[in-house]
Formats: structure tokens, sequence, C-alpha cells
């Protein structure tokens, strides 16, 4: 992880990208990274997981039709992993990180550069903007975009400028990552935010931007989409095990809902079966009332303006319990023992409908 690297890189600027299973999506993830207006020089480094739909063929061919695309293996499949083997790999002295998921918006790199210079910052990133296709997918991403979803992070919802905890994706230094050291590659999902604790710790700023935007295309499936949110809580509580307080409270209201929850199980059984009944039956009832109430507010939430057709409104009452209870679950499992070797096997073997 501490590889010594030159610390007095050429200007300009390289994107890096770790890629697995992304058929679908890496064409134009590949194209918005091309496509952003620079004065500096570019270039654009592929981590190739060992993909099994297509998408490894799809990178060979962008590369041999643009002399900026460089490609480098990444055959443990992992994140951290397959970004450091692209930072080790670059030239430059800015790292614009992205995501084979996403698409930058136009001006993208340009602005962040500005106000990485502005700022004095040494990570600068911005808002994370979901969408969707179909109904699911369109529920989904409305729930990213929502404090309600994902729990208010600055990345997802924030509109003020200013100092942050992490950075969505990232802009990078290069100098500063070689003094703290690259990627963890112990830590499978939540990488980006020890590396940003890392930085902030040597005394560097990570900076949020509103005004940068990306574009970010969630799981397709309900069952991806669990997932998903089972490893990256997991990996959450593995972080809380490691550097405990200094995890946002908002990353414990999900496991304090599957707790509840398992709470009024509980309770339930000891009431039908008669073991509690009476004046204590009606006195530990209250249990039910933070349910009922989160019950109400994800109805309110399918049911308020903006939540589409009938099939995306149906699709978020599914939706919002499964990201809630799926992290909270994985979260409590990487607390108590570790995140261990939890990978997030949304990413493998997928079929994904190309874009448009």
């Amino acid at each position: 992880m501490h590889d010594d690297v030159p610390t007095a890189a050429p200007l300009g600027v390289s994107f890096v990208m770790p890629v697995l299973n992304e058929r679908a999506y890496l064409e134009h993830a590949v194209l918005s990274v091309l496509a952003q207006d620079l004065d500096e020089p570019v270039e654009l480094i592929l981590a190739l997981g060992p993909s099994s739909d297509g998408t490894n063929e799809v990178a060979e061919r962008l590369a041999a039709a643009d002399p900026r695309i460089h490609l480098v293996e990444n055959p443990a499949a992992h994140i951290p992993v397959g970004l450091n083997a692209a930072i080790r790999a670059s030239r430059y002295s800015t790292i614009i990180r992205v995501d084979a998921h996403s698409e930058l918006s136009p001006g993208y790199a340009a602005r962040a550069l500005t106000t990485l210079s502005r700022t004095g910052a040494a990570n600068v990133g911005g808002v994370m903007h979901a969408e969707g296709r179909t109904p699911f997918q369109r529920a989904v991403a409305r729930l990213y975009n929502s404090p309600v979803g994902l729990g208010g992070g600055a990345y997802h919802s924030g509109t003020e400028e200013g100092e942050a905890e992490s950075a969505y994706l990232g802009v990078m230094r290069r100098p500063v990552l070689d003094e703290v050291g690259l990627f963890d590659e112990t830590i499978r999902r939540g990488e980006d935010w020890e590396l940003n604790l890392r930085i902030r710790r040597a005394g560097h700023r990570v900076w949020f931007d509103p005004t940068l935007s990306v574009t970010y295309w969630p799981r397709e499936s309900w069952v991806r989409l669990a997932r998903q949110f089972r490893a990256t809580g997991a990996w959450r509580g593995e972080l809380v095990r490691r550097f405990g307080r200094r995890n946002s409270m908002r990353y414990f209201a999900p496991p304090a809902l599957v707790l509840l929850t398992a709470l009024a199980v509980v309770v339930g059984i000891l009431q039908l079966t008669g073991v509690v009944a009476g004046l204590a039956s009606l006195l530990i009832s209250v249990v039910y009332l933070p349910l009922v109430a989160y019950l109400l507010l994800v109805i309110a939430v399918a049911l308020a303006p903006g939540g589409g057709g009938v099939r995306q409104r149906l699709w978020t009452l599914a939706v919002l319990p499964t990201m809630h209870f799926s992290w909270g679950i994985g979260f409590l499992g990487g607390v108590l023992r570790g995140a261990q070797d939890t990978i997030d096997a949304s990413r493998l073997g997928t079929r994904n409908t190309p874009l448009p």
C-alpha cells in the first residue's frame, strides 16, 4: 500500500477507473471522461478485473481507438486494489477517480481543478446524482438522492460548499496520495472514507463542491441492490471496529432499526404465547411505535410528489426498507465479527441492459 512513487509528477490529469462486469456502462463512462475539455495532458487508466460479460473486450476496443486510454490488470477484482494499480501506472500530478457505473457531467474536471486550486484542498468531490431507466432503478435513484434513503451525506443531497468528511470519487493531489499512502487494500468497501480520514489526519482538507455532478446508475435488480447494501454495511461495521466514533452517527440508524425490529418480534411472540399479558403487555407494546412511524415514513416517501408512476411508487415501498435493513444487517455482522472476506456480490456475473 505504501510503494514509493515519483513525488514530482508532471502537470496533467490521470483518470483512474476500476472495472468489473460493466459492459452496459463502460463505454458511456469512458466517453464522458474523454469529453472533458482540459488544457492539460490527460490519460485514462482502466484497471480491469476478471469480467465475465465481455467488459474487457469493450475496454480493449476503446483503448485501441484512443492512445489516452491505458489498461492495467486487477486480477483480485477488489476496488482499492484496482485503484492502486491504476494510480501506480499513472503519470500526472492530479488523480481523478471515476466509476464505470457513472458519467461525468460536461466541464466536471475543469471545475474540479479550479476548486482544488482555489481552496488548497487535497481532495475535492461533488454530488452523486443517481438516475434510472426502469421503474425499479428510478425508485432506487430517487432514494439515493434523498436524505431519507442514504442518511443525508453531503455528496447525496448537499447544497453548501465547504470542508467535508469524505469526497465522492475524488479529485486528488498526487503528492498528498504519496504522502499518506494509497488506498488501503484490506478495505473492500468504504475505502474512500478511510483514505480521506488519513488525508484529514495529515492536516489536509477534503472539500465538497455541489457544482460538481456525476451521474450514477444504481443496481438494476432487487437482489443485486440487497447484496450491494449488505456488503457496504458490513464494511462500514468493519470501519467502526477500526475507527470507532470517527464514523458519523447517521451510520448507526439502520442497525438500530434492525435491532428494534428484532425486539418487536420477540415482544410479539411473548404476547401471542401469553408469557406477557395485562398491563405488562400494554407497556412493552411501546416498542411497536417507532416501527409504525417508520412504516408511515416509507408510505409517505412512496406517495410524495415526484415519486413517479405507480410501478415506481410500488418499488419504493420495497426498495427503501431493503436499503435500510440490508445495510443494517451487514453493519451488525461487520461490527460483531468484522467484514472478513465480504465482497459486493452484486458486481459479479452481471447481465446489464445497454444504455441508450
